[in-house]
């Protein structure tokens, strides 16, 4: 992130940047939510045998366009979330600085130094804009999470179900607090953009100190911020499918999901499971039930988060670029 820029300029080009990646990978995280959703007592392979077998299916019986199911949700919640964690980040970033060092407003010729926050300021950061953001995308969220469930149902009127059903349907349910179903979960999670984002900090400061570039280049944003996601994803995995479970499931709360997921109990799953006696691949409850579906969140965040710095980079580079030629016209 260029932390110089007005958060405005961070918060746009952040919202286009991921926006951007989640077009591109959509049917990953399609494919990727079937694989946490699967019981464990499954007939059907895991990991990523059991991730192109799910997307055999969906094309096989519903064609391409299935795949984009729920696209036009999250890419408002994914443009909404990133707006504002970037603005807030930006913000509070910029107000942590100047607030430690107390400084005065700038004058000529006597430049201030900036302080540069440690790494655990940059996670408390990152953590409370994730929080924020979050509290305003997560009813989006919910809705595309529940039509990607719709459409692999085998009951035809679910398949059918649209945006607005599927309102009516959580608020029937559940009233407007199922709107944010989870959220205590989901709060957890706003360590994931929080960390991330720091140890892409790390990774810039490493960089220029070793280069002298104050900035990466596209190729070395796209590597730093795919690795940087891949780390911290499976340090918090466990709460990443106790999240998708909790939203879509008929679980109360994050200990039953884990419980169940950890001991390969498929009671707060909706889902039927057929083939589950005795399958030739035929998962065991453990630990690794708790990483089920690890291998696509890994191939999604990567190119996910990858994608997303690209593009705030270039879309950066772009917005400095016009303001320079025009104050070089107006000069």
């Amino acid at each position: 992130m260029t932390s110089t820029l007005p958060p405005i300029v961070q918060a746009v080009s952040g919202s286009i940047g991921s926006a951007s990646a989640n077009a591109l990978t959509y049917p990953l995280d399609l494919v990727t939510t079937r694989v946490q959703l699967q019981p464990q007592n499954h007939s059907s392979p895991g990991g990523l045998r059991g991730a192109i077998r799910i997307l055999r299916d969906i094309l096989g019986k519903h064609g391409l366009q299935h795949l984009y199911t729920g696209l036009g949700s999250d890419t408002g919640a994914t443009l909404l979330s990133n707006f504002f964690y970037f603005y807030f980040y930006a913000g509070l970033r910029y107000l942590l600085t100047r607030r430690r060092l107390g400084i005065a407003p700038v004058k000529p010729n006597h430049p201030p130094h900036i302080h540069k926050p440690s790494l655990f300021e940059e996670i408390l950061l990152g953590f409370i804009a994730g929080v924020a953001s979050r509290a305003v995308s997560t009813p989006l969220n919910i809705v595309t999470l529940r039509l990607q469930i719709d459409r692999s149902s085998e009951d035809k009127a679910e398949q059918e179900r649209g945006f607005t059903a599927v309102i009516k349907k959580i608020y029937s349910e559940e009233g407007p607090w199922g709107f944010w179903r989870g959220f205590q979960t989901t709060t957890l999670l706003s360590l994931n953009p929080a960390m991330t984002l720091a140890l892409f900090q790390v990774f810039r400061r490493v960089l220029s100190k070793t280069t002298g570039r104050a900035d990466p280049s596209p190729r070395q944003a796209f590597l730093g911020a795919a690795v940087s996601n891949s780390i911290v994803t499976i340090v918090l995995y466990p709460l990443i499918l106790a999240k998708t479970r909790l939203q879509a499931t008929s679980a109360t709360s994050l200990s039953e999901v884990l419980r169940d997921a950890y001991l390969g109990r498929g009671r707060s799953l909706n889902i039927s499971a057929r083939g589950e006696e005795g399958g030739k691949h035929r998962r065991r409850p453990g630990i690794p039930a708790l990483y089920q579906g690890l291998e696509m969140q890994i191939l999604k965040g990567f190119f996910s988060q990858g994608v997303t710095f690209l593009v705030k980079g270039r879309v950066e580079q772009l917005i400095v670029a016009a303001f320079a030629r025009r104050r070089i016209d107006g000069a």
